[in-house]
């Protein structure tokens, strides 16, 4: 192999000299790819950990299932809000330069939270302040974090599908371990010491989206695949604002090209009751089960790590499959696995292994779901149109998180945690019935390049628009 690479006797050597230089420019087209996913798995393996700790402090301290909501909304509630109104402010402002600042912004107020604690100043109101700046802050980034995916992909000459398995695959493998270590950590530490460790990893995040994407990605290596038609990576992975229209006029068309597709509009109403659902598990449900049956948070971070475990089998197997299988079925039996079947099992189960089984089940289930939605919504959305577009979606799907541990809570306190699980298992198998059932749904199959409606790609017509409302 190295003969290969030497220039021949006589020669100049610049023609062998090629295969080096476009090997250099594939790792510098790919730097800002696996910069991102870097970035992202260190974000995503602190977050996880604080979604553990948190609630478990919270819980722990007052005994109150209502209070531990009161703090969970808190920081979901103006998370989502951004996440609804940030888009236009993240195209003005650049991906790149939004997701620095909000992750240096949640890191520093994150950090306060067990400095005030250890300094014995911490009131459950100042805690709600804090966590909800570092909500607004995580929103705005995650926003800006997604959006740059498209862009990185097609200077790297990677697919869609691909791409956002990737993403999906570095969210489930940091969420594998960061829910264990948590548990773990939790237990022989405490509960602040873990929110502190998060509050670094926002650092981290923050000091590698700097340093290895670029403001603009760059074009694909020689022989690559090109960016899919209106995936051209401008304004993708820049900090160069953009002024084409007002503020309220961006933020309107964003929630209008959502009505307009009924798709993407199916796709937000349904997960945005399984959001509410999860959370009302994750943040109440399943830490109460925990100190009811094991009185230890080690068993939440196990069943975690199984779920993680299974997710990332599930996306593996999807990223390598997808061109192969229907994008419809395989995310509807995905999601009736994933739902309805954790709630159940728990309710039933006064031990830990079924659950812990139906827990690696079920994020095996998982994990082809987030792959195949990120296809969908970067095909049908445009790329000048997708961070207020995909942030009205997001939002959209996550309006029910603030309101999950609440109602976890009152379901608790009102049918007792028995009663609470049944409830939300049974509600979240029915919706996660929906894709088998409406028509619309059919579309996921289709693969259209991203146009506008009535709109053209790259100036050719095209039927691809997404599906109007009627």
């Amino acid at each position: 192999m190295t003969d290969q690479l030497r220039p021949a006797p006589g020669a100049s050597g610049n023609a062998d000299a090629r295969p080096a230089t476009s090997t250099a420019r594939t790792l510098r087209s790919h730097r800002g790819l696996f910069g991102l996913l870097a970035a992202d798995f260190i974000s995503i393996l602190g977050t996880r950990m604080s979604m553990l700790a948190l609630p478990w402090f919270v819980l722990v301290t007052t005994g109150s299932a209502a209070e531990t909501g009161l703090v969970v909304f808190a920081e979901m509630g103006p998370y989502v809000l951004v996440q609804a109104l940030g888009g236009p402010m993240v195209d003005r402002l650049g991906n790149r330069g939004m997701t620095i600042v909000s992750d240096l912004l949640a890191g520093c107020t994150f950090a306060l939270v067990p400095i005030l604690y250890a300094a014995d100043g911490l009131s459950l109101p100042l805690l709600m302040a804090l966590v909800a700046v570092t909500g607004a802050a995580r929103g705005a980034g995650d926003t800006a974090r997604h959006v740059l995916v498209p862009g990185l992909a097609g200077a790297a000459g990677t697919s869609l599908e691909r791409a956002s398995g990737w993403y999906d695959g570095v969210n489930r493998a940091a969420s594998m371990i960061g829910a264990p270590l948590a548990g773990v950590l939790v237990a022989v530490m405490s509960a602040p010491a873990v929110v502190a460790i998060d509050a670094v990893t926002f650092g981290v995040s923050a000091l590698l989206i700097a340093i290895l994407v670029p403001r603009r990605p760059m074009a694909p290596a020689d022989g690559a695949a090109a960016p899919m038609p209106g995936h051209d990576g401008s304004n993708l992975a820049t900090d160069a604002p953009t002024t084409e229209a007002g503020y309220l006029a961006s933020l309107r068309e964003g929630f209008a090209y959502l009505a307009s597709d009924r798709l993407l509009l199916g796709i937000a109403l349904m997960i945005l009751v399984t959001n509410l659902l999860d959370q009302a598990f994750g943040a109440v449900l399943a830490p109460a089960w925990a100190i009811e049956v094991t009185g230890s948070p080690v068993v939440l971070g196990v069943m975690g790590a199984l779920m993680g475990a299974g997710a990332l089998a599930g996306n593996g197997l999807i990223a390598w499959l997808a061109h192969r299988l229907p994008r419809r079925l395989t995310f509807a039996w995905g999601f009736l696995i994933a739902g309805g079947p954790r709630f159940l099992v728990m309710a039933m189960a006064s031990t830990v292994s079924p659950v812990l089984a139906v827990a690696f089940v079920a994020g095996f289930g998982a994990g082809g779901i987030n792959p195949i939605l990120g296809a969908v919504e970067f095909e049908r959305v445009p790329a000048r149109l997708q961070a207020r577009v995909l942030g009205a979606l997001g939002a959209t799907a996550w309006a029910g998180i603030p309101f999950g541990a609440l109602v976890g809570g009152a379901l608790v306190d009102g049918l007792g945690l028995q009663g609470a699980l049944v409830a939300t298992g049974c509600a979240y198998l029915v919706t996660t019935l929906a894709p088998f059932v409406f028509p619309v749904w059919r579309e996921m199959d289709r693969r259209p390049a991203a146009v506008e409606p009535g709109g053209d790609v790259d100036g050719a017509a095209s039927d691809a628009a997404p599906a109007q409302a009627a």
